[in-house]
């Protein structure tokens, strides 16, 4: 990926199309395109506005596959249907990146009630100019945004964790994780009591999951697994708290699920159309017929 980001940088994006991995984790194939490959498909209800898309069908692309412990090219195509610009290379979604230098400004002067624009400004001045920086204010503010929800303020992590211990001490099956970043920022939170992992040897055959956002001071992704007694009333199983819905949050978020419930998993899973999420449980449940259903429900 990174050869082909440097070789596409000064003329055209590049994404991963598609890609599989062997269950010890390592790369089976691969295939990186010209992000403005595939066919746009308009998601609105209203044919007369379509959504704004740079989906032109361009079939840019090169595949690769481990074989005999190697990684081996085996198709390349250069040709594009559209034009480049050098210029905008910088705007390109997979050129934008924060290094942990850069990052650690921003988040040292956001505490101290330094303006956005102002920490932005000073990055440009020092690269001598707006075209040797990789990305834009808007995007620094996506990212200072984000920081903001992963911050419990003073002590809240410990508070929180202190909550968990006292929980613990009374019932030896309460269950919690917690992951915090290089900052020392929590990021990842699960938890389940002990009467919530009895009810899951009950009822435990087909779980309920999806994704809501909790009206709170951190808006995080609130994401409950949720199950169906035999009065047919919904059940509390386990909870957590991620920082975002992407396929990072939903791999941890799954294998704490499955030490919480000590690795039996369930036969069938029911969530939304989310596409990371359906990925992610093929990968961790890759040895039970897990029936994904996908749909609001």
């Amino acid at each position: 990926m990174a050869y082909y980001k440097h070789y596409g940088k000064q003329s055209f994006p590049v994404m991963t199309q598609r890609s599989k991995r062997k269950k010890d984790e390592t790369i089976k194939y691969v295939t990186l395109e010209c992000a403005r490959g595939g066919k746009a498909w308009n998601k609105t209800s209203n044919v007369s506005k379509p959504w704004p898309t740079s989906k032109i069908d361009c079939r840019a692309r090169m595949n690769v596959m481990f074989k005999n412990e190697k990684l081996c090219i085996t198709l390349v195509f250069n040709t594009h249907n559209h034009v480049f610009s050098s210029r905008k290379a910088r705007f390109f979604r997979c050129n934008r990146e924060v290094n942990k230098s850069v990052r650690r400004v921003f988040d040292t002067n956001d505490q101290v009630g330094i303006q956005m624009n102002k920490s932005f400004q000073a990055l440009v001045t020092e690269a001598v100019g707006f075209e040797s920086v990789p990305f834009g204010e808007k995007y620094c503010r996506n990212y200072i945004d984000k920081a903001r929800l992963l911050r419990l303020g003073k002590h809240g992590a410990q508070a929180l964790l202190e909550y968990f211990r006292r929980m613990q001490y009374k019932n030896g099956d309460f269950f919690d994780i917690m992951e915090v970043d290089d900052e020392d920022r929590m990021r990842n939170v699960f938890w389940a009591d002990a009467r919530s992992r009895e009810a899951y040897n009950y009822f435990g055959d087909v779980v309920t999951f999806d994704t809501t956002y909790l009206i709170n001071r951190y808006g995080m992704p609130f994401a409950p697994f949720v199950g169906v007694n035999h009065h047919r009333q919904s059940i509390l199983l386990s909870a957590s708290l991620i920082p975002s819905e992407d396929t990072k949050s939903f791999v941890w978020l799954f294998k704490s699920w499955l030490d919480c419930i000590y690795r039996k998993a369930q036969n069938a899973i029911i969530t939304d159309q989310d596409r990371a999420m359906k990925n992610v449980i093929t990968i961790i449940f890759p040895t039970r017929d897990i029936d994904i259903s996908c749909g609001t429900y």
